[in-house]
């Protein structure tokens, strides 16, 4: 079963903070940690994730630069700013508390 995309959409900037917390990486890398951590039920579309990069990029939390995968090929890698590590643990701290909300709402009463 796969999460459906309305459920994580506000919360991909803090997805791909998070794995740019641990280091530099370029998109692909970052969708496929992405995929195998969440056992293949979270895959962000090319489109999402470049769009998020470009918006991360533009408020300053990420940088990008071009760097050589070894193989010959020149890939874009992304960088955490110290604004973007702020921003992480803001986003993560949203998330935690959007979470004990839901699972209180989502709670169900066992009967007595």
């Amino acid at each position: 079963m796969s999460i459906a995309g309305d459920l994580i959409r506000g919360h991909t900037d803090a997805v791909i903070l998070a794995r740019l917390l641990r280091s530099d990486s370029y998109g692909y890398e970052i969708n496929k940690t992405i995929s195998a951590i969440s056992s293949g039920r979270l895959e962000l579309k090319e489109a999402t994730l470049y769009t998020a990069f470009k918006r991360l990029e533009e408020q300053g939390l990420i940088t990008s630069y071009w760097g050589d995968s070894g193989a010959g090929a020149r890939r874009r890698y992304y960088a955490i700013t110290p604004a973007g590590q702020l921003a992480s643990r803001r986003l993560t701290k949203e998330w935690q508390e959007t979470k004990e909300i839901m699972d209180k709402l989502l709670e169900v009463e066992e009967e007595t």
